[in-house]
């Protein structure tokens, strides 16, 4: 085909190519023959000559280009190595280079070409060299075997290339899996904090602007209220933005989230929380305390959005032994008050982190009938999924 490099394979052995060996077959095959050549000869009482020597070291050297021109470097292999037997040269080892580069032959998918140009010089050694029948059966054998074993060993070649292959491609996936989720944790994780901090920015600067006049004092302890939230979004989006450089390169400049700062959380949250913790408190996977964290904050988030004024909220941390179960409630302001019917980017991140653990949430009105909603989640913590989101 137009445009095509004469020994280009088909496109399932291009990969093969892309990594080319170095040339250490083809000194080691050039130094193997002649030194191999010369120990049988000498049992022979027989010598190969210089022109014998040359033709068996340029046989072995020609292999270092067996990569880049397969059909080419196989025929003049083939060449040099039936000019030294049509010289009447002792035999000897001559077969290795010319099998070595019918290897690379077949694995470029020119099969055809081994076959027809091994009977070839057959034939024509055949008839130039005038051997006798039990020559050409001896040589005819040893041909034959020759090409065996090279289609035996290209195709063993060919498997181990082939499960390599696999193995790395295997393993790029992973990574690139890897490399997928960690951009969606860090998503979630920008949403949580942005999402939370700026609705509170928000309620306070309503605040602010409603005493302005009549309140300043008020009004100033609003804007302080602003700042500390505006400087803690920024340390929590400078956390989460760091994993996204090489380790080491950047310290946290914010405490990692989880339950130990949830008094921090509770007291921030601009309206009156109530915190219960059923059971001893004890130390958690990473991820789960991460999650429960999360949980709790975008729960908190949502109830400033869409309870009525004056709500009310209460989070439940309660330790089981094989869970740890979180409930955020809230009591509407004694008032009920139409929730969205959809699952918001919140309620869909939250159900997210607990999935990812292999946990549950839930959303609903409140059991007490008060109007207030309240949201649930169950973090497995000794499950399979909680030590690889750890990891």
């Amino acid at each position: 085909m137009s445009g095509s490099s004469p020994d280009a394979g088909p496109a399932s052995t291009s990969e093969r190519a892309t990594s080319q060996p170095g040339p250490g077959l083809a000194v080691l095959t050039a130094l193997g023959q002649p030194v191999g050549t010369a120990v049988i000869a000498g049992w022979q009482h027989t010598g190969v000559g210089f022109i014998g020597y040359a033709l068996l070291v340029f046989s072995g050297l020609a292999l270092a280009d067996r990569h880049r021109s397969p059909r080419r470097n196989f025929l003049i292999v083939v060449a040099a190595t039936l000019a030294y037997h049509l010289l009447d040269r002792p035999v000897g080892v001559t077969l290795p280079a010319p099998m070595i580069a019918a290897a690379a032959v077949i694995a470029a998918g020119h099969r055809w070409l081994v076959v027809t140009t091994a009977a070839g010089a057959y034939a024509g050694w055949v008839v130039v060299s005038d051997a006798t029948a039990r020559q050409a059966l001896v040589a005819l054998a040893l041909v034959v075997g020759a090409v065996l074993v090279t289609e035996v060993g290209a195709l063993i070649a060919g498997r181990i290339h082939d499960a390599a292959a696999e193995r790395r491609r295997l393993s790029e996936e992973r990574q690139r899996r890897r490399a997928s989720e960690q951009r969606l944790l860090i998503a979630a994780e920008l949403h949580d904090v942005l999402g939370h901090h700026l609705s509170l920015i928000n309620v306070r600067a309503g605040v602010g602007l409603h005493l302005m006049d009549r309140d300043p004092e008020q009004a100033r302890a609003a804007l302080d209220a602003i700042a500390q939230s505006s400087a803690e979004a920024l340390r929590e989006v400078q956390t989460v933005l760091n994993t996204l450089y090489p380790t080491g390169e950047a310290a946290p400049r914010a405490p990692t989230p989880g339950l130990k700062r949830l008094a921090e959380l509770t007291e921030a949250a601009a309206l009156p929380t109530r915190t219960v913790v059923d059971g001893p408190a004890r130390p958690l996977p990473a991820a789960v305390d991460r999650a429960a964290y999360r949980i709790v904050q975008e729960a908190l988030t949502n109830i400033r959005r869409h309870a009525g004024p004056g709500a009310a909220a209460s989070v439940t941390i309660r330790y089981q032994p094989e869970a740890l179960v979180v409930e955020i409630d809230d009591d509407g302001g004694g008032v009920r008050h139409p929730r969205p019917t959809r699952a918001g980017n919140g309620i869909t991140g939250m159900r997210e982190r607990a999935a990812a653990l292999g946990g549950e949430l839930t959303t609903g009105p409140a059991p007490d009938g008060s109007g207030g909603w309240r949201v649930r989640a169950v973090l497995p913590l000794g499950g399979d999924q909680t030590r690889e989101a750890t990891s």
